[in-house]
C-alpha cells in the first residue's frame, strides 16, 4: 500500500517570480504593433526624406551629366541673394490669404444655410461637395477653357453686354481666378466639417438665448462660432497647409505667369529642380516650404489658447 506522502508532489513555481511576458508587456507590445504601421511610414516617407533633402541641399546634383559636387553652403547664399524669391513669397502669401479667407467664410456660410431642416438639403449637400471628389487635373483643365479670352465665362459675361477680360493673363485677374477654382473645388470638404460641427451644437443653447431675446447674429457670434471654434482651428489649418502646397492648378491654368504674378513657391520649386536642373537649389526651396509650414501650424496651433473654445 502506497502512502500519500509517497506520491510526487506538484508544486507551482514561487509567487514572487513572475514570467517574462507579464500584462504590461503584453499590452506595450500590443500597442507597439498597432502603431508600427504608422512609425515605419513616418520614417520611410517623412523622416528619411527630409534628412536626404537637407544633405541635397549642402551639394549640386545634376542628374543628366552624373555630377553630384559639394558645395556647402552655396544654395543657401543663393537662397539669400535670390531677387524672385520675394515676389514668390508674396504671391504664395497672397494665394495662401485669399484662399483661407474665401475658403472658410463661404464653407461656414454654406454649412449654416444647409443645416436648415429644409426640403431639398441633401441635393445642395451634395453638388457642393462633389467637386472635392473631380481629379484635380481634370478640374483644372476644364476652369482652363472656362477663363479663356473667348471662353464660357467670358460668353455668359457677353451676353448681359459686358466685355470679359483675359482671366489668366492678367496680373490681377489670374491670381483671383486660381484661388476661385481652387476655393470652388475643395469648399464642399470644409462644408461639410462644418455641417458635422454644427449638429453637434446642443439644441438648449439656441432655445435659452432665444428666451433671453438674441437675434440671429448674436446667438451666431456668441454660441455657433465658439462651439464650432475647434472646427475652425482644423479648417484653418488643413487649408493654410493646403495652400502653400498648391502646384497642378498653376501648372495648368497660368505656368506662373503672367511674370511671377502667380509663381508660388512650390512652383518655383519645380522650376528650379526639374526645369532647370539645379536639384540642390530646390532641395533648399523645399526645406523653406517646410520650415513655413512648419512655423505657420504651430503658430495656429498655440493661438488656440485664445479663441478656441474648452482650451485653456
Amino acid at each position: 500500500m502506497t502512502l500519500l506522502t509517497d506520491r510526487p508532489s506538484r508544486t507551482s513555481p514561487p509567487a514572487s517570480k513572475s514570467t517574462f511576458w507579464t500584462i504590461a508587456r503584453r499590452e506595450n507590445a500590443a500597442g507597439w504593433l498597432f502603431i508600427a504601421p504608422q512609425v515605419a511610414g513616418t520614417v520611410l516617407f517623412v523622416l528619411v526624406p527630409l534628412v536626404l533633402v537637407g544633405w541635397y541641399s549642402l551639394h549640386e546634383w545634376n542628374v543628366l551629366a552624373g555630377d553630384f559636387t559639394w558645395t556647402g553652403g552655396d544654395n543657401y547664399r543663393q537662397l539669400a541673394e535670390d531677387q524672385n524669391l520675394p515676389k514668390v513669397l508674396a504671391a504664395t502669401g497672397l494665394f495662401s490669404v485669399g484662399l483661407l479667407v474665401l475658403n472658410l467664410s463661404l464653407a461656414l456660410l454654406l454649412a449654416v444655410l444647409l443645416n436648415q431642416k429644409l426640403r431639398g438639403t441633401v441635393l445642395f449637400r451634395t453638388l457642393f461637395f462633389s467637386p472635392v471628389v473631380v481629379s484635380m487635373v481634370a478640374w483644372t483643365i476644364v476652369w482652363g477653357f472656362l477663363l479663356q479670352d473667348n471662353g464660357g465665362i467670358n460668353g455668359l459675361l457677353d451676353t448681359i453686354g459686358v466685355d470679359g477680360p483675359n482671366w489668366l493673363r492678367g496680373d490681377v485677374t489670374a491670381m483671383i481666378a486660381v484661388i476661385v477654382v481652387q476655393v470652388i473645388k475643395n469648399v464642399g470638404l470644409n462644408m461639410v466639417l462644418f455641417l458635422a460641427a454644427l449638429q453637434g451644437v446642443p439644441g438648449d443653447l439656441y432655445e435659452a438665448a432665444k428666451v433671453d431675446g438674441a437675434g440671429a447674429f448674436r446667438r451666431f457670434r456668441s454660441i455657433t462660432v465658439p462651439m464650432i471654434s475647434p472646427t475652425i482651428l482644423l479648417t484653418s489649418i488643413l487649408t493654410v497647409v493646403g495652400s502653400l502646397q498648391v502646384f497642378a492648378q498653376i501648372a495648368v491654368l497660368t505656368q506662373g505667369g503672367p511674370g511671377t504674378s502667380t509663381t508660388v513657391l512650390v512652383y518655383y520649386l519645380y522650376q528650379q529642380a526639374f526645369q532647370f536642373h539645379q536639384l540642390g537649389y530646390g532641395a533648399t526651396l523645399s526645406l523653406l516650404l517646410f520650415g513655413i509650414v512648419l512655423a505657420l501650424t504651430l503658430v495656429q496651433w498655440q493661438m488656440r489658447r485664445k479663441w478656441v473654445f474648452h482650451e485653456s
